[in-house]
């Protein structure tokens, strides 16, 4: 084999390479062994049992995955894991403080923004990245002057909320609660 070395298994499929990682979720220290090759979803859904983030098109795209990585809004289905190490990772369970709901899921309870709601985890989860962004001042590709702090308006809103999926139509609604927390 030239030197190789073989990591395949007795059924002739390679051995998993896997790392032992330190995840905090939700504010909670996690340990947790992982196949290298697997996404932040998967862990979340299958090991962590966390279900909030939802698997929808697997590719990216439609945004029901979406996390916070450190405050930053992350795809966790393009996610590995093994990339979360040590950096504090925030579903849609840890949003809310205890029974107090964090004050975008009040704003899309109060504004109809979900309907059957399996885009709404990533939704919030978007949003709350999202406001963080312009509160830090970030200017999205629609942000008029980027000398002064962005104006969350509905063109702002939509434009920093365009990588989310509503296969049911509820953007007036979703648009409605980001901008009433906005404010």
């Amino acid at each position: 084999m030239n030197g190789e070395t073989d990591i395949t298994g007795a059924d002739g499929v390679p051995d998993p390479v896997t790392a032992d990682l330190r995840l905090s979720v939700n504010g909670v220290p996690l340990p947790v062994t992982v196949d290298t090759r697997e996404t932040l979803l998967d862990t979340l859904r299958e090991r962590l049992g966390l279900t909030g983030a939802k698997k929808g098109c697997d590719h990216g795209q439609c945004g029901a995955c979406t996390v916070l990585v450190d405050g930053r809004r992350a795809l966790s289905c393009l996610t590995l894991t093994v990339t979360a190490d040590d950096v504090e990772i925030v579903t849609v369970e840890g949003l809310a403080d205890g029974d107090a709901l964090h004050p975008l899921q009040a704003a899309f309870i109060e504004n109809d923004a979900f309907q059957c709601g399996y885009c709404t985890p990533g939704q919030l989860c978007s949003a709350a990245g999202a406001l963080a962004e312009a509160a830090e001042g970030w200017p999205s590709a629609v942000t008029p002057d980027l000398s002064a702090p962005p104006r969350l308006d509905e063109t702002e809103i939509r434009e920093r909320m365009s990588g989310n999926l509503c296969r049911c139509g509820a953007y007036p609604g979703i648009v409605a609660a980001v901008g009433q927390v906005a404010r």
